[in-house]
């Protein structure tokens, strides 16, 4: 079936931060900001500190809600003591979307160099609801969000998208 119509998805967004608030979180705001513009809707949104447990927690209410069909979470990806987001939501998910990494990586090579190593960007799947992890960055929120998501996120988009596979993927 190929369909040539926007659908608009219900998004969620983590911003992972110890310092972050809802008056300082740009990563975040840049999230809610693109993808309310590309004609998705923000389901909610939230700021969690840097502890695998309390991420745990929001994504698996989100991941619960059949009404959430996408959640973006930024910020806690890098490799310090504290950076902890891909050890939260890798037990929660069903599969992994390696390419997603593999792809935010290779395209912020552009923009930052080497320095692209210490991202451990993350995508995958987890009862039926997409899940991606970005870098707490603005810059790599854009990345992310326009030379990948965007695109992936729209049913438009071909030759093929993640919006066409939502309806096949809680097969058995």
């Amino acid at each position: 079936m190929s369909i040539t119509e926007f659908l608009p998805l219900n998004i969620a967004v983590l911003t992972v931060s110890d310092t972050r608030t809802e008056a300082d979180n740009a990563s975040g705001q840049t999230l809610v900001e693109r993808l309310t513009a590309a004609g998705h809707r923000l389901a909610e949104k939230a700021i969690v500190p840097d502890d695998i447990y309390r991420i745990r927690s929001i994504l698996s209410r989100w991941i619960a809600d059949p009404e959430i069909q996408a959640v973006l979470v930024t910020g806690g990806t890098g490799i310090t003591g504290r950076d902890s987001t891909p050890e939260a939501a890798r037990p929660l998910l069903d599969k992994e979307i390696e390419g997603f990494g593999e792809l935010f990586r290779m395209l912020s090579w552009e923009e930052i160099g080497t320095s692209t190593l210490q991202s451990r960007a993350l995508g995958g799947l987890a009862n039926a609801t997409l899940i991606f992890c970005l870098p707490g960055s603005t810059g790599a929120c854009r990345t992310g969000w326009d030379r990948i998501l965007q695109a992936q996120l729209d049913a438009r988009t071909r030759p093929c998208n993640l919006v066409e596979l939502l309806p096949r993927l809680r097969e058995r």
